[in-house]
C-alpha cells in the first residue's frame, strides 16, 4: 500500500470519527440548542448563495468587458 493510500484511508476515518462526534453531540442538545444550530446552518448557507451569486456576476461583467475588448482589437486590427 502507497503512502498516499495510507493518508488517505487516515483522513477518511478521521473524517468519519469527526462525523460521528458531531452527531452524538447533536442528538445531546436541547431543542432551543438544535434550532439556533440549524438557524446559524442556513444564515451561513444564504451568505454563500449571495457570495457566489456575487461572484458570477461578476465574472459575467469581466467577461462581457473583455469580449467587447476583444471586439475592438480586432475591428482595429481590421483598419
Amino acid at each position: 500500500m502507497k503512502n498516499s493510500q495510507k493518508k488517505g484511508i487516515a483522513a477518511a476515518l478521521v473524517g468519519i470519527g469527526a462525523g460521528a462526534l458531531a452527531w452524538w453531540q447533536y442528538k445531546r442538545m436541547s431543542p432551543e440548542q438544535k434550532k439556533n444550530l440549524k438557524s446559524k446552518v442556513s444564515n451561513a448557507g444564504d451568505r454563500i448563495k449571495d457570495t457566489a451569486k456575487d461572484v458570477e456576476s461578476s465574472i459575467s461583467e469581466k467577461y462581457n468587458e473583455l469580449k467587447g475588448t476583444a471586439k475592438e482589437k480586432v475591428e482595429q486590427a481590421k483598419s
